[in-house]
């Protein structure tokens, strides 16, 4: 699943195709989105901008609407001059938005609705800046007020929910808990208000890190961009403990364990020596 630093890439790219310039053509395979638009048509109105919002990603139109998509695990946005072969199939085509210039092409993006001002400011999905940890308007006060609420929760599970830290995904996840020296599997509750702060601080500065400016390239995929949480060049040695099941702590040596679990088969790296449990109890990997 795209994480923030994806979407916030996405929507930055997107913003440089679309903003300012006037719609010349929208298409969607969902008839919810084109009835939106009978009444003000997207057809001659400006893309304002192109907003990310966690892992949602909000195009706002000059008439008012904003249009709000969700990636899930298999959605992308690309961008093309026109005249320029797809990379995907038009099969997988949902979402068509044209300018004099360019095609942004929304593929297989499972979840997109209209809204209005009013309409998106009631819809509890979709987060506040307040608690994007990559938004200007973030409140670390308020996401540990959040945090803190989830007692009796893993520190991993509370760390995914959007509605506490918007952006975190499950990469960035076990990134997190490494280099604060939290085990993912800790309650929430066993945390000083110090290891709350740095969790969050962690998670702004390692997600933050993955968005750096970039070339501007016009095609936006959600594929070959590797993330680092480490401070090495190496392109193998990019990540800490995410995808290292039995390998080396890169620290103390000490294998890297794993734990798959939850409906959606979440994958949670650690290393028990670095990261050990308050109480000196060991978790299986």
């Amino acid at each position: 699943m795209p994480e923030g630093d994806t979407i916030f890439r996405t929507a930055r790219a997107l913003g440089r195709a679309l903003a300012g310039r006037q719609i010349t053509a929208f298409r969607s395979t969902y008839p919810k989105l084109t009835r939106a638009n009978d009444d003000a048509p997207l057809v001659g109105q400006l893309v304002v901008r192109v907003e990310p919002r966690g892992k949602w990603l909000l195009m706002h139109f000059s008439g008012g609407g904003t249009l709000a998509t969700h990636m899930l695990m298999n959605g992308s946005w690309h961008i093309y001059r026109h005249g320029e072969r797809w990379q995907q199939p038009r099969a997988n085509m949902r979402i068509v938005v044209e300018n004099a210039d360019y095609v942004a092409v929304g593929f297989r993006v499972p979840v997109a609705e209209m809204h209005t001002a009013q309409s998106l400011a009631r819809n509890n999905r979709i987060p506040s800046l307040e608690i994007d940890v990559l938004s200007c308007e973030f409140n670390a006060a308020e996401a540990a007020r959040r945090m803190l609420e989830h007692g009796g929760e893993d520190v991993a599970d509370v760390l995914l929910q959007q509605d506490v830290l918007a952006g975190v995904g499950n990469v960035f996840k076990s990134e997190i808990c490494f280099v604060t020296g939290i085990h993912p599997y800790c309650k929430v509750s066993a945390l000083s208000r110090d290891q709350v702060q740095a969790l969050i601080a962690a998670a702004r500065r390692l997600i933050a890190a993955n968005v750096m400016e970039d070339s501007g390239d016009t095609i936006v995929t959600y594929g070959g961009r590797n993330r680092r949480t480490t401070h090495t060049s190496d392109p193998g040695a990019s990540l800490w403990v995410y995808g290292r099941h039995g390998e080396p702590c890169r620290r103390c040596a000490t294998p890297i364990r794993r734990r798959i679990q939850g409906p959606d088969a979440r994958v949670t790296f650690w290393c028990p020596a670095c990261q050990p449990m308050p109480d000196g109890t060991d978790v299986d990997g």
